[in-house]
């Protein structure tokens, strides 16, 4: 049903080296017709994240359903609904309609980069200040030291929501996560932000 561009596991696992998570969302957009996902409340609303590592999915969906059922939906994990090994659209929309659920929630991650910052040293420190008596012997004593650098891994990622009754994208999101740790933290990030995002949008 849905196809992941990088896995999420190997994503996170690489991204774990560095400090805590920051997301936040360089574009969005909104269907103009699209109704109030107030709409959603109380209802079920499935939640997919597109990775092919199954324990990740699990892992992930299980956060995210959490996070839509705090929200007011009844947020289902999607591999309760779509086991992984069902790859069919026909099949995979008819276990979704049996569930009943109203909507669908879709995170994708779609890419993954790394920045390198460095910062210089003080050039006013005391051994600076002279070549003699200074820095020939603290440049010669200490070679690749005076400056911090630090490389952040970026992760992008999709997130969509679909109106199932009309079949329709009513709401998307890029957003940016910097250094993400633990699947399940990360996701309820991305959900929060999304949240907010929606908010801002006047879906919810």
């Amino acid at each position: 049903m849905f196809r992941a561009v990088k896995t999420l596991g190997v994503v996170v696992a690489m991204s774990g080296l560095a400090a805590c998570a920051t997301t936040s969302f360089n574009s969005t957009w909104k269907a103009p017709d699209a109704q109030p996902v107030g709409s959603f409340a109380g209802k079920k609303v499935v939640g997919f994240v597109a990775t092919k590592n199954e324990a990740v999915r699990r892992s992930a969906e299980d956060a995210l359903a959490s996070e839509l059922t705090a929200r007011g939906a009844q947020g289902v994990a999607g591999y309760t609904v779509v086991p992984p090994d069902v790859t069919d659209e026909a099949r995979a929309k008819a276990m979704v309609e049996k569930s009943g659920a109203v909507g669908v929630v879709v995170i994708r991650p779609v890419g993954k980069d790394k920045e390198v910052y460095s910062t210089p040293s003080m050039y006013t420190g005391p051994y600076y200040g002279g070549f003699w008596g200074g820095y020939w012997g603290y440049g010669w004593g200490a070679p690749w030291g005076g400056g911090e650098i630090r490389t952040d891994t970026i992760v992008t990622v999709e997130t969509l929501v679909y109106s199932l009754a009309q079949n329709k994208l009513i709401w998307a999101g890029q957003s940016q996560t910097t250094n993400p740790s633990k699947v399940d933290s990360f996701v309820r990030e991305i959900v929060a932000a999304t949240a907010k995002e929606m908010k801002k949008a006047g879906l919810i």
